[in-house]
């Protein structure tokens, strides 16, 4: 479950002789997001996974064109940290085809006895075909899950999400778990400058 946290953004600073506008309350990513520009990608838990997912995050970010993904962490404005687990397994489905045709009409049977000798008549009919095939498909399947949090240099919280995938059409569960993580980012983060930027507009000028 992703946090989500609500905090307040001034729209204004008091300044000589300028009135303070009333604070915007919002709801959504933290506003120490703003002040992210540099980020450094440790190593998340899980073994070879992780140091996998460490990668596969290093290019989404970076591909995003928002932030710098450094290698030294103390010139990164925040870190990113988490775990990963990945599981590979097969994945069978049975189907059966059948075609039959079938065909019956009985008379029935009759006895009866005439003079003293018995005779039994029968009649019955039947046709039939029957074809029965069973396949059997294995599929390798490939889930993926990573949870992470982004803490900046005085040690807080700032960010976090968790996310998993079965894979893409065209790409692994990894890759799509680190593609959704970076665009998560995205969208938090281009919301909150947008909302900043819109809120600074509001701001009369200062008094002369």
């Amino acid at each position: 479950m992703r946090a989500r946290a609500r905090f307040i953004l001034a729209a204004s600073v008091a300044l000589a002789g300028t009135p303070l506008l009333p604070a915007v309350e919002l709801t959504g990513p933290p506003a120490g997001l703003l002040q992210v520009r540099r980020i450094y990608v440790d190593l998340l838990s899980g073994g070879e996974v992780g140091e996998q997912m460490r990668d596969m995050l290093i290019a989404a970010i970076q591909n995003t064109g928002l932030f710098a993904v450094t290698d030294n962490p103390e010139r990164a404005d925040a870190v990113l940290k988490g775990s990963t687990d990945e599981q590979v397994f097969t994945d069978e489905h049975h189907t059966t085809d059948s075609l039959g045709f079938h065909v019956s009409d009985g008379n029935g049977s009759s006895s009866r006895a005439i003079l003293g000798a018995a005779t039994s008549n029968q009649s019955n009919r039947s046709a039939g075909l029957t074809q029965n095939e069973t396949s059997i498909i294995k599929e390798r399947r490939q889930d993926a899950r990573a949870s992470v949090r982004m803490i900046n240099s005085d040690g807080d919280i700032i960010w976090a999400a968790m996310m998993e995938s079965g894979g893409g059409k065209f790409r692994g569960a990894m890759v799509d778990v680190a593609e959704k993580i970076a665009r998560k980012l995205t969208e938090d983060t281009k919301r909150l400058r947008e909302t900043a930027a819109a809120v600074s507009t509001t701001r009369p000028a200062p008094a002369k």
